[in-house]
């Protein structure tokens, strides 16, 4: 799983069936102070499409007075999301889940911190070891041998909702899973006998003495499986708790949009574009045809001429009568002209 918090992400996997039970073993004695417990349990691998086994383990606080949160699945229909555990100052919601050795489904009764240091409970934890002598005996009552279902909600799982103490828990600054619980979570993907299609419900490796420790002294095998509910086949994605960071993109883009309005001012974007420059003659024409227009003003003021003019118009007519008098006086000519010629003859 991803090294981040709770408050920012959770994985969503969505599969045909739940994660199968969680086996019963035993816890490997303490390696030493300052080790507090972390179960284990099913996590979903989408390269491999089954569940499998991540081993609980023995693992120091990354600082004093920081308790273990474990992650838990939470159904809802067929989408089961998965939410990783967390280190903090108060133990918060799990869902409920009863992981056993101080994780009885609320709170951590396994040990406290007081003054720096750690103290564990005895008849909770594996205190073998003389080195480890900050302990106390608080009975707890460990239902192992109840049903071991491993997920809250849906129409099986556990039917617990969150107090407002591990609400206000959540909220907390927290502590992602360290480098050595990545490496334990990934040293359990690739080992193919931790598969549910593969040991059943019931791993060969169910417990280690600390992180990523999956041979020698101190591992613990499941002394009694889960149950597994058919084959696995799902899909994992990353659904995000907080949406915000995602505002952001879309205001990015606004800028670049109203980068082209600004664009014109300099020159260098006119010549690369000159489609801008016959925008700009507009104007000009505009201005060229108000020159022809003044003249054409005065046109009006001619048409009111002719409307005083009419009454001259009338001594037009006179003029076609001389015109018709004259041509009657060509055709008398041509006859007194004859004679003359005859004249002519006779004298020569």
């Amino acid at each position: 799983m991803p090294a981040l918090s709770t408050a920012q992400i959770s994985v969503g996997v969505s599969v045909n069936v739940p994660p199968p039970e969680l086996p019963v073993y035993d816890q490997p004695p303490i390696p030493g102070d300052g080790y507090i417990w972390t179960p284990g349990y099913w996590a979903w691998g989408d390269d491999i499409q089954d569940y499998y086994w991540v081993p609980g383990t023995w693992v120091e606080a990354p600082q004093p007075e920081y308790l273990w949160t474990p992650g838990y699945w939470a159904a809802d229909g067929v989408l089961f999301l998965w939410h990783p555990g967390y280190w903090g100052p108060h133990v918060g919601f799990y869902g409920g889940v009863d992981y056993g050795y101080g994780y009885g489904g609320r709170g951590y009764e396994g040990g406290y911190w007081r003054d720096g240091r750690m103290y564990y409970n005895r008849s909770v934890n594996n205190i073998t070891t003389t080195n480890v002598t900050n302990v106390y005996n608080q009975t707890v009552i460990n239902n192992v041998n109840e049903t071991r279902v491993s997920y809250n909600g849906g129409d099986h799982g556990v039917r617990r909702q969150p107090t407002a103490s591990e609400l206000s828990a959540e909220h907390e600054r927290h502590i992602p899973v360290t480098a050595m619980q990545n490496q334990h979570v990934q040293a359990a993907r690739s080992n193919p006998e931790l598969r549910a299609s593969q040991n059943n419900g019931r791993p060969p490796i169910a417990a280690t003495p600390r992180p990523a420790a999956f041979t020698g002294r101190g591992v613990v095998p499941a002394s009694r499986g889960g149950a597994v509910s058919g084959t696995t086949r799902g899909t994992m994605s990353v659904v995000h708790a907080n949406p915000e960071p995602k505002a952001p993109e879309p205001r990015a883009t606004e800028p670049r949009e109203a980068q082209p309005q600004n664009r014109p001012a300099s020159p260098e974007y006119r010549q690369a574009q000159p489609q801008v420059r016959p925008a700009q003659p507009p104007p000009p024409r505009e201005a060229r045809p108000a020159a022809p227009e003044a003249p054409r003003a005065p046109p009006p003021e001619q048409r009111r001429a002719p409307e005083q003019a009419p009454p001259p118009r009338p001594s037009a007519p006179p003029p076609p009568p001389p015109r018709a008098q004259q041509q009657p006086r060509a055709e008398p000519r041509p006859a007194e002209r004859a004679p003359p010629r005859e004249e002519e003859h006779e004298r020569h």
